[in-house]
Formats: structure tokens, sequence, C-alpha cells
């Protein structure tokens, strides 16, 4: 029996449970967790970015960049990813013993996204049933796709997103479009898909947003077994029975992301696993550090603090006299054409006394002050870029053309692929990027995790179908 009669649906030919592990970033979702999760009849998931690959020993390969170029490095990564992303689908497959279903998520944003999914999918024939895709708008997926006859599962947080892509390419491949995955901007972990229209302290209720998508593909001609993908704030079914065999919603499925994160099968560390525990209510802080220019959610550790209070550490200036700048900044800074505001002039000289004695340039004509440490490690993490983003702002790298923004480098972000390889592989909690949902704090508070309880993936699916 499930929650409210919840009824299996038809995904790839199979009858599956409508309960989709999600897709965590670069190491934090694999073959392990995936495979379980399918084996339990629902939809498993691996990690198509930056993926594990492992040695004869069954040891972890690392991923060692030691080209001299960064184009060259970023030639290192795209191999890196497709060897790693292969191993995880074949062994998820093994795992899932032929039951569910095995997708791959991969992030349009993501440095050589499309030779990465194309290069998967080659050498995967017949064991990936549909590839989720968000962190931009990813035209070409229905495209990749039908190439590899494949189902695809685009990832929107707005109708109107949904709209621009349907109308540019998806229309061309209805049948291939298994599900539409609504990751709601305010509540999902990861990077957020927030417009410049809404207001990012102001979340909106899901419901009439997924309504509206439900409209939208109605008003396009999208056929109802198209099911809708609630993904962000999902903990308990009981929460969201009113939208199941709702009409207004229509076909629904519900994706878990932060909940099989403490999972026996889960591959982050303990470490991490222990800290999903001590998770408050507004713990976790939806921010605009990340190099990709999108919002994202993580939990607010002394990492994310440091990044807050660098920016914090901020002042405009002009190269001339101009408007309120009319002194010259004399601390942080070589040379006298640094014209700042006359109170900016002195909370720079009390940042330069607290031993913040360096300012950096950011893109936007502005100063930020750091620690001569923290100027070093800065600096070497943009020498060191392997290209992980089609776009990064904070080494200025883009993986076509001329391989540059064309901007600045920006001292106030960092070096995204570093940090989650570090801390996926156990490097220190408290100094690296660690992704979660905003309701990760229900760790704390259901009973179902109580005594240090971590659930096989097994049992965390039998225990939502139950509503709970």
């Amino acid at each position: 029996m499930s929650f409210k009669g919840l009824e299996p649906m038809m995904y790839a030919g199979r009858e599956v449970w409508p309960l989709i592990e999600g897709g965590k970033g670069v190491s934090a979702t694999n073959h392990a967790s995936a495979g379980a999760w399918a084996a339990a009849g629902g939809i498993g998931t691996v990690s198509a970015v930056n993926a594990d690959s492992y040695d004869a020993s069954g040891k972890i390969v690392p991923q060692v960049y030691d080209a001299l170029t960064r184009k060259e490095r970023h030639q290192q990564l795209i191999r890196y990813a497709i060897d790693g992303a292969v191993e995880q689908v074949r062994r998820a497959h093994d795992i899932s013993g032929g039951k569910g279903a095995i997708n791959i998520n991969v992030l349009w944003e993501m440095g050589g996204a499309q030779e990465v999914l194309e290069g998967v999918l080659e050498a995967t024939p017949g064991l990936v049933a549909g590839v989720t895709c968000g962190a931009g708008m990813p035209y070409k997926l229905s495209e990749i796709a039908a190439r590899y006859n494949v189902a695809y599962l685009p990832i929107i947080s707005s109708a109107r997103a949904f709209r621009a892509l349907w109308k540019r390419a998806y229309h061309k491949v209805p049948d291939l479009m298994a599900a539409v995955v609504y990751e709601d901007p305010w509540l999902a972990g990861g990077h957020n898909g927030l417009s410049n229209a809404e207001d990012p302290r102001k979340p909106e209720d899901p419901y009439p947003r997924v309504k509206a998508l439900r409209e939208t593909m109605r008003a396009e001609g999208v056929s109802e077994d198209t099911a809708i993908v609630m993904a962000g704030g999902v903990w308990f079914l009981r929460e969201w029975d009113n939208w199941i065999a709702n009409p207004e919603i229509g076909k629904i499925a519900f994706q878990f992301g932060t909940r099989p994160l403490l999972t026996a099968e889960s591959p982050i560390p303990q470490g991490w696993k222990d800290a999903l525990r001590e998770i408050a209510p507004g713990d976790v802080l939806l921010h605009k550090f990340s190099p990709t220019g999108f919002y994202s959610s993580a939990v607010r550790n002394p990492f994310l603090r440091s990044l807050e209070a660098r920016s914090e550490r901020q002042i405009p200036y002009s190269r001339v006299t101009a408007g309120a700048h009319t002194v010259q900044l004399d601390v942080g800074v070589k040379g006298k054409n640094f014209w700042v505001a006359p109170d900016d002039l002195t909370r720079a000289r009390a940042w330069n006394g607290a031993g913040f004695t360096t300012a950096l340039r950011t893109p936007d004509d502005t100063l930020v002050f750091v620690t001569p440490p923290e100027r070093a490690g800065i600096q070497q993490d943009q020498k060191d870029c392997m290209g992980c983003l089609s776009h990064c702002a904070f080494s200025s790298w883009k993986d076509h053309d001329d391989f540059t923004t064309g901007r600045l480098a920006d001292p106030r972000s960092f070096c995204i692929q570093k940090t989650l390889q570090d801390i996926a592989h156990g490097g220190p909690i408290d100094d690296n990027l660690m992704f979660a949902g905003h309701a990760a704090y229900r760790f704390q508070q259901d009973p179902f995790y109580s005594n240090n309880y971590t659930p096989t993936v097994g049992q965390l699916v039998e225990r939502i179908l139950t509503g709970d």
C-alpha cells in the first residue's frame, strides 16, 4: 500500500513509483544511492557532474589537472567527467537489478556539458532511461535525447521558462519529454532558477506556480501523460496530499534531494551526514556567491559566512573624482588613482587596521578587502582553473570562442569545483560549500532519524510511501 493510493507510473517502458532521487552535484549522488533507489522501485539519479572513476583496486581515481593551459585542463576535465559518469551508470544499473530506472543529471552550465552528455550516452546504450538537466536554458537537450533515444526531463522554475524551451526546441521532440521538473527556487538545494522579477527574500507558494505550469503545458498541447515533478521542500508526502490525483495539477511525481543524503548508501562523508542532523531552521542560505551567477542554497557554515563577510568589506570606487568619490584611497591599493567616498575611506582604514590589508578589484567597480593569505588563495585558485563551468565569474573562463568572459575575475566568488570535490571526498565541512535544501532542518525534527538512525535507501523509500 502507498500513501493516498499513490499510483506507480509508466516510465521507460516499466512501472515505477513516481519518486525520483534528486541528482546532486559533484559526487553527492552516485551509483550506490541511485542503484538502490531504482532497486526500491523508484527513479535513481546518477550525477554526471565530475563523477568519480575507480582504479583496478576499486579506489577513487584522484582528478589531477596537470596540463599547462586552462584549455588543456578543460579537456582533462571532460575526459574525467565522461569516464566517471559511464562507470557510475554501469554500476548503478547492476545494483538496480533491472528494477526501477536510472537517470543521469547534468548542469547545462557546466563546462563542456554537451560533449560530456553525448559521451556518456554514447557509451551506455540501454542503461540510461532519462536525462534531467537544469542550471541554464538547455535548448539542445531534446535534440540530444532524440539522437540517443532517451527520455528528457527539463528542470525549470517557472511556466515562463518552460514555454520558452518548448517554443524554441522541445515541441519538435514531444514524445521523449517524460516529465517536467519544477524545482522550487526558494526551497531546493544547489543552484536555483530565480529570475530577476522574483524576490529571493519573498518565497512564493509552489501550488499556483505549478498549476500555471500545467496550464501552460496544456495550452501548448503537451500530453497529459507528461508528469510534473515537484522538487524542493518535499519531505512528507502527506503534506502534498492535495496535489495527488488533483486534476488542476495533473500527473504528479515527487523528487527527493535532501532526504537521500542521510542514508546508508549515500556517498557523502560521515562528517557531512552528522552535520545534517544539527541543521536548524534558517541555517540554509539562499545566496549569490556561486561563480555560475545563479542563486544557490547551501548550509550557512564558516565557508559561506566568510564569503558574506568578504562582500561586506566592499566599497565602490572610481578612477577620477566623481560624485561622492572625492577622496583618495590610501590603504589596500597601489597608486593614487582610486577615489572613494569619505565614509568609505574611514571603513577601509578600519579594515586595514584589522588585517584586511589588500584590496581586490571586482567587475562591478568595487574593491573588496582581504588578508594577504586570502588574496594568495584566491589568486592561486584562479590560476588553477580547469574550466568546470561554461561561464565562470570567479576566473573569467568561458568554454568556447575566445575562452574568456571578457569581464574581470570576481574575487567575491570561489572555485566551485575545488570545494565540491573536497567536501565530497572527506574535506573539512566548515571550510567548503555544503549544499542542502531548505528543509534540511527536518532531520532534527523527524522522529524517523532519532537515536542517530540512518536508514538504507530501501527503508527510506518504504517510509516515504507511507506518507512519512
